[in-house]
């Protein structure tokens, strides 16, 4: 049987109307696309595939049933590696992990097991009757700290062992960055809540508005009678550049200017937690969170450039979001580094001053080391300016924690195997000791350290 050489396509709202909403951009397999795409893999006997899976999903396994017609089997089997399947399916770089180890990459496009991955869940969502299977009761109790994916993945695996789970969250909603970092369009929230009410089902406690460190300490979940904690607390501390008019209307971090449109929905009319509708708007950054802010920008009205210090080669961002963006009609300005915000009589954003870059040597994160242009600076019109700089971990846990150590740049130190923080009982991944990291990456360290805490509980009885 001949295999076709690329993987088929994702079909997508037209550009010229989701620019224009906030509905998700791509719509899915169907079933017959999908048994088409489960049949280009070619079942490897030593399975890359899943080496480059941060949760060892069993991906050869759950594609052949899929080939078959067995969904649900299909599910069955993703569903014992992933707590959130249908999130991983839409928001994780496969092109980076698992479909970058794919034997059929080496000679055509590798099979769509994202795509893949997103179908089969949901399929399973769209035929779910509700019911979970409740483990029976352990008799231990422990504490998550954040509901983000590392918290969700952290707490399920511990859910499905007969523990306690108590997930308390800082916000007023569950799912952390699910909720309030990735818009709409890219991951519907109603996908998020049907993950959360599964784990919910299987017995795990749900508190937000509780912050840790500040109405709680971790001592006093000790006390409380908890026998492990985790800290899966994320990394929501925005950065900035630093330069002048910085502190003017009409500047925000992505992290505010996200949290504002995805979890306080600022761009619905009457919202309690409004946003500026801008008519030029800077994002500086290339990531995928400056991808994010930029093409939410875009559907509130806004001429929308993002502002790039390296070439379009060295961006961050997954290819796929770039090209969405590009789509949608954002603007890209490469080897441009801002090194002025400007500001009218009102102190609001008129504009930037600006400096041309060129690429030198790699520095040491491999990639090419911009350098400025003698001479090339330029002013730019801009009513508002997004910092998509990257973020780092909140200090309040381990201003608060006697006994964390932590990095100098603010994670948290743990033991690679386990996620073990310095002191007993205490566990952590994540964002809140990674730095800004993918989803995936994120549940894989849950999945650690929920595995670690079970032994640390299991080795005390």
């Amino acid at each position: 049987m001949s295999i076709d050489p690329k993987k088929h396509e994702m079909p997508t709202q037209d550009p010229s109307l989701r620019s224009e909403n906030f509905e998700e951009v791509a719509l899915g397999y169907d079933e017959g696309t999908a048994i088409a795409e489960a049949n280009r893999c070619l079942n490897c006997k030593n399975r890359p595939c899943v080496e480059g899976c941060p949760v060892n999903i069993q991906i050869p396994d759950f594609i052949s049933k899929i080939k078959t017609g067995e969904l649900e089997d299909a599910y069955k089997i993703i569903a014992k590696s992933s707590s959130l399947p249908a999130v991983c399916g839409r928001v994780c770089p496969q092109e980076n992990q698992c479909e970058k180890r794919c034997t059929l990459g080496i000679k055509f496009e590798p099979v769509g097991i994202g795509r893949l991955e997103r179908f089969v869940a949901d399929y399973h969502n769209s035929h779910d009757d509700g019911n979970v299977e409740k483990p029976e009761y352990n008799g231990h109790k422990v504490a998550v700290i954040g509901s983000g994916p590392s918290g969700l993945a952290c707490a399920g695996d511990l859910a499905k062992k007969g523990y306690a789970v108590s997930v308390f969250e800082a916000l007023h909603t569950a799912g952390g960055v699910l909720v309030y970092g990735i818009p709409e369009f890219r991951l519907p929230k109603a996908i998020v809540a049907k993950e959360v009410d599964t784990l919910k089902k299987l017995g795990v406690e749900i508190i937000t508005n509780v912050v840790i460190g500040k109405t709680l300490t971790i001592d006093e979940l000790f006390d409380d009678g908890f026998e492990a904690v985790f800290i899966g607390s994320g990394a929501g501390l925005p950065k900035f550049m630093n330069i002048k008019g910085e502190s003017l209307k009409g500047v925000l971090s992505a992290n505010e200017f996200l949290t504002r449109i995805n979890l306080m929905k600022a761009y619905k009319e009457g919202s309690a937690t409004p946003v500026k509708r801008a008519k030029k708007v800077a994002v500086v950054g290339g990531g995928n969170v400056a991808m994010d802010a930029a093409r939410s920008a875009k559907r509130l009205g806004a001429d929308v450039t993002v502002v790039y210090r390296r070439t379009e080669n060295e961006l961050p961002a997954r290819k796929e979001e770039v090209e969405h963006a590009k789509e949608e009609g954002v603007k890209f300005e490469f080897l441009t580094n801002p090194l002025e915000i400007l500001g009218d009589e009102n102190g609001c954003v008129k504009g930037m001053i600006c400096e041309r870059m060129e690429l030198s040597a790699p520095d040491s994160s491999g990639r090419a080391r911009p350098v400025s242009v003698k001479g090339s600076e330029f002013e730019t019109e801009a009513d508002c300016v997004i910092m998509s700089l990257g973020t780092s971990p909140n200090p309040l846990i381990r201003n608060t924690t006697a006994g964390l150590e932590v990095h100098k740049w603010g994670g948290i130190v743990v033991d690679e195997k386990t996620g073990l923080t310095s002191r007993e009982g205490v566990y952590a991944g994540g964002d809140a000791v990674t730095g800004a990291a993918t989803v995936i990456l994120a549940m894989g360290a849950g999945k650690t350290a929920a595995r670690a805490i079970d032994e640390y509980i299991s080795s005390k009885k």
